[in-house]
């Protein structure tokens, strides 16, 4: 079972706009939605499915937006929430930002749109490509549309339509990387894990299948082949365009792409990862005067790579002012609303090392309320250069013109968090 009624909520809880799809559950039933949240939120024991008699709210907030899924039977849960991402998803593709205004000044279209997302409570069609073919930003054009439902909605491949056509066949595939890390004052990492996706842009014409073939351990393992430099994927989620069974029986990828733009998977690795950039601070606090911090930033890295658009987040206390800085590379800049300083370098190459200081003023006089130490923070971003050591081994694509096309691979590494 899924969702009996999905609604759509300003800040105070004032519904904007809601579609009832099974008819079995009051619709007022809403108004009890605001109060819980409020109630939870003062205890401290916010959820993101709650409760009142029989009804359950399930529930996730966007900008200045709650998207409530209201039933009465037991729902699954995973499929609304997928559902609810999938639905900020569709309207920021037609509204480029989804917050009350976009919502307010596109009543009709985003009723159009909750018609066509779910039926009788059952996600339907929920790729924004497809729905831009029949439900169009222009009012006027929406009841001409209705006659013109193109055969796709309808089709076993309901994401991608008929008669594409290209004059260059290209596929563009990004495998992209995030590398979470916790690491204690002792220098011992506490938390490390890869998140990681593939993306692909696709210019194909026709309905092409398409196969992907990556180091899987897994798949090494079933062929009885040499498994070094493979990796071992876990938590991998996959577009809806590709054939499962075929993936749990011989762990190949195969699929009719949508065109244009998508994430084909995620995938998360648990291992043991170093920092790649390293961070050593010490921090002099001189009483009732001034803070004096040294920030030493090494990539620890292949020499040959090159971490772009890095920011180094260093926190510093609430009553600090002042502010005066020294780079050996980069900027600092002092950002007293979120009380850190940004160190930011455009380029960092790989065994290079670079300082930061800074110095602060402080109040005479000492405050006397206990501050936390939040760590500090690293964002970067490396072309060409992946952790896990994910490769893309080849990419099949399989048209009945029997045309030829270009595949292109881009590897990155994104921080995550340190």
């Amino acid at each position: 079972m899924s969702a009996s009624a999905v609604f759509v909520l300003d800040l105070k809880g004032k519904p904007l706009i809601c579609r009832n799809y099974k008819g079995d559950i009051n619709m007022m039933e809403i108004d009890h939605f605001m109060p819980l949240v409020v109630q939870r939120e003062e205890e401290g024991n916010l959820t993101p499915l709650l409760v009142h008699g029989k009804v359950h709210f399930l529930w996730i907030k966007h900008s200045n937006l709650y998207l409530v899924a209201l039933t009465n039977k037991n729902a699954n849960a995973a499929l609304v929430y997928s559902f609810l991402y999938k639905v900020v998803e569709v309207f920021t593709e037609y509204f480029k930002e989804l917050e009350e205004e976009s919502i307010r000044d596109n009543f009709v279209i985003v009723y159009e749109l909750l018609d066509e997302v779910m039926d009788f409570g059952f996600p339907q069609t929920t790729e924004s490509k497809i729905l831009q073919e029949y439900i169009t930003q222009q009012g006027n054009k929406l009841e001409t549309a209705k006659s013109r439902v193109p055969t796709t909605v309808t089709n076993a491949v309901s994401w991608r339509s008929e008669g594409l056509k290209y004059k260059k066949n290209e596929v563009f595939i990004d495998v992209i990387e995030s590398v979470n890390l916790l690491v204690n004052s002792n220098g011992s990492v506490l938390l490390s894990e890869i998140v990681g996706s593939v993306k692909l842009k696709v210019f194909l014409s026709g309905m092409p299948e398409l196969r992907l073939g990556l180091n899987d351990r897994v798949l090494f393992e079933l062929t009885g082949r040499n498994k070094n430099k493979t990796v071992e994927l876990e938590d991998v989620k996959f577009h809806q365009c590709v054939r499962l069974s075929r993936f749990e029986n011989d762990r190949t990828i195969s699929f009719i792409p949508p065109d244009g733009d998508f994430e084909l998977m995620s995938y998360r690795l648990n291992t043991q990862v170093k920092p790649l950039i390293w961070i050593e601070s010490v921090i002099e606090k001189f009483s009732h005067s001034r803070l004096e911090i040294m920030v030493k930033a090494k990539g620890q890295f292949k020499k040959q790579s090159v971490a772009n658009n890095v920011e180094i987040s260093v926190p510093v206390p609430s009553d600090a002012d002042s502010p005066k800085f020294k780079t050996s590379v980069g900027s600092a800049k002092y950002v007293p609303e979120k009380n850190v300083v940004v160190w930011t370098i455009k380029s960092f190459p790989g065994g290079k090392e670079y300082l930061m200081r800074a110095h602060f003023g402080l109040p005479s006089v000492e405050t006397e309320e206990l501050e936390g130490k939040p760590p500090i923070g690293v964002k970067f971003e490396i072309p060409y250069f992946t952790v896990s050591g994910i490769q893309v081994r080849y990419m099949k694509i399989i048209e009945k013109s029997g045309y030829q096309a270009l595949p292109w691979v881009r590897y990155i590494t994104q921080s995550g968090g340190m």
